[in-house]
């Protein structure tokens, strides 16, 4: 059964994430829903399986339990992420495919974090993404880095077993038939979707049984479906004060990604940075306790802090020609 398992996270490594970061909670937060739902942008347009997009969501998470969000580039761990979920599945995809996807989801013409309903989307000008040889072997170099720092951290144990098969078989072994079943089918994997964005972490804190009933639970609430009276969780291994948390945890989630959805904006009209999340915090008047900027205190190494710096300058240079 390990294969149906996952390695969840310690209380330790949850409180050490949030009490142990000179982010505050809130920046922390934004930079985790961000990259998330950059991460299942680009599986959408890479045209890869929605199991894809989730393992490497999933993948993303326990790396940011063992290393700083500021010791990278965001949009790079993602894209990292992606290209290692995809290559160890039958859908793999070419570091040239990943680079130009987050190349043009991260341009001005993308409507990534931009669209709304009061804003015109933007015009489409394939040169803000069009990818010169030198910058696609950047992002190729800096994707296969980060893939390495990503196994490493992980013990090179990126195994992810997602819920969904589960709350379908669950849904049958419940004899749930006809249009109703299929109502609740498509509500209880859009909650498991959306719990990947869950700030509470849902999926490295419980089992994906746990999350699959929890799902169905909810769907089943929100059809009106009549569930059996005994407490049917306990069939499949669940106990009622998990169930409840999950339950309201992925309730929780539709609201806060709405506020989530408010407050980036106010920082960035795009995906979020390193520099726009240093910006903020300049802007807060927040110190690393070291007399400096808060980001000396996050610079991995000094090669690191000079190929970011290196990045920045060609890419004036790109741009001013």
């Amino acid at each position: 059964m390990s294969h149906m398992t996952n390695p969840l996270a310690t209380p330790d490594q949850l409180y050490q994430r949030r009490s142990f970061s000179a982010l505050p909670t809130d920046l922390q937060d934004a930079i985790f829903f961000s990259t998330q739902c950059l991460t299942q942008a680009a599986g959408v347009l890479l045209q890869l399986p929605q199991a894809v997009a989730a393992q490497a969501n999933v993948v993303l998470a326990r790396y940011w339990l063992v290393e700083p969000f500021m010791s990278h580039e965001f949009s790079a761990v993602s894209a990292a992420s992606l290209y290692l979920v995809a290559k160890l599945g039958p859908t793999p995809r070419s570091p040239r495919d990943v680079s130009n996807v987050y190349a043009y989801l991260l341009s001005a013409s993308s409507s990534f974090f931009r669209s709304s309903s009061t804003t015109p989307p933007p015009a489409n000008n394939p040169s803000s993404y069009y990818l010169s040889d030198g910058a696609y072997q950047r992002s190729h170099s800096r994707i296969l880095e980060l893939e390495a720092r990503i196994l490493y951290a992980l013990g090179f144990n990126t195994h992810v077993s997602l819920p969904h098969p589960l709350a379908i078989t669950y849904l049958q072994a419940l004899d749930f038939l006809g249009t109703r079943k299929e109502r609740i089918a498509g509500r209880a994997l859009e909650y498991l979707n959306t719990a990947l964005l869950s700030p509470q972490m849902l999926y490295l804190t419980s089992q994906p049984n746990a999350l699959a009933v929890a799902a169905i639970y909810n769907a089943a609430k929100d059809v009106g479906a009549k569930m059996p009276e005994c407490e049917w969780w306990e069939v499949f291994d669940v106990d009622r004060e998990e169930l409840g948390f999950l339950v309201v945890g992925m309730r929780s989630v539709e609201g806060w990604a709405r506020k989530m959805r408010e407050d980036i904006p106010r920082m960035a009209e795009c995906m979020l940075t390193r520099r726009i999340v240093e910006n903020e915090m300049e802007r807060r008047g927040l110190h690393t306790g070291n007399g400096h900027g808060v980001s000396s205190a996050y610079t991995l190494d000094p090669e690191a802090e000079l190929a970011r710096k290196m990045d920045e300058k060609i890419a004036q240079i790109e741009e001013n020609d």
